[in-house]
């Protein structure tokens, strides 16, 4: 998080920032992050959910600024897998020149990192939930597992009889047939069973993609009305 950038990966920076609608005025970079509320707006702008905006106070004060800078550490860094050390946060608090540049590239980082993951695993929106829920999502997760193993249990309780039953009439359908028709016959029916379970496995396969594809689109929508809701603020200005 240290290493220096240099001028193009600085300017790749600053152009990656102006690109994301902040509530105030980018003037100045070092004293505009200093009180790490627009530094909670960056993350909020990709992972609404993560980050409750009226925890950060606008400030002036060193105590204040750190206040900010601690609780955006611990409450949302975390959730990124990124942690700034203290010395660092004060270097910031107090404006130093070049101290918040690091931090917002390793920033850009761990964001672009984590919507990687969120895009690839996306039913794993729980993640971003900051509330306290962790206890009943488990015990919904139990539950759902508890069901759908009894469900499990059941399909295969029907093959089973359906097999049975399938079986008890093949064994006296076949009985009276030529062999070699009979053979031709059990192999055919081989290469439909095996093409059934194919379809169904494919079946299941777009019906996840399909849910995958629904979730990507409530997520543009959310972030479409987050940018709608900067631009009128935007304007109102």
């Amino acid at each position: 998080m240290e290493r220096e950038l240099n001028e193009e990966e600085l300017q790749d920076l600053f152009a990656w920032i102006d690109k994301i609608p902040l509530s105030r005025p980018k003037r100045h970079i070092t004293r505009d992050f200093s009180d790490a509320v627009m530094a909670a707006e960056v993350v909020k702008y990709f992972f609404p959910k993560l980050v409750d905006l009226h925890n950060y106070v606008s400030a002036n004060s060193t105590q204040q600024k750190l206040s900010n800078w601690n609780l955006l550490n611990r409450k949302v860094f975390s959730k990124l897998d990124f942690h700034v050390p203290e010395e660092t946060l004060k270097k910031i608090a107090q404006s130093t020149t070049g101290a918040i540049v690091p931090v917002l590239s390793t920033l850009r980082e761990k964001i672009e990192k984590k919507l990687e993951y969120t895009t690839n695993n996306i039913l794993d929106m729980e993640y971003y939930d900051t509330r306290n829920q962790e206890k009943p999502h488990e015990e919904i997760q139990q539950t759902e597992i508890r069901l759908l193993t009894q469900l499990e249990e059941l399909k295969k309780d029907e093959k089973n009889r359906q097999k049975n039953s399938k079986v008890e009439r093949a064994v006296k359908f076949y009985s009276d047939m030529d062999p070699a028709f009979q053979q031709m016959l059990k192999e055919k029916e081989k290469a439909i069973m095996s093409l059934m379970e194919s379809v169904e496995i494919l079946q299941m396969k777009v019906n996840k993609l399909e849910h995958l594809v629904h979730l990507k689109d409530v997520r543009i929508q959310d972030l479409t009305q987050h940018l709608e809701t900067y631009k009128a603020r935007g304007n109102t200005h």
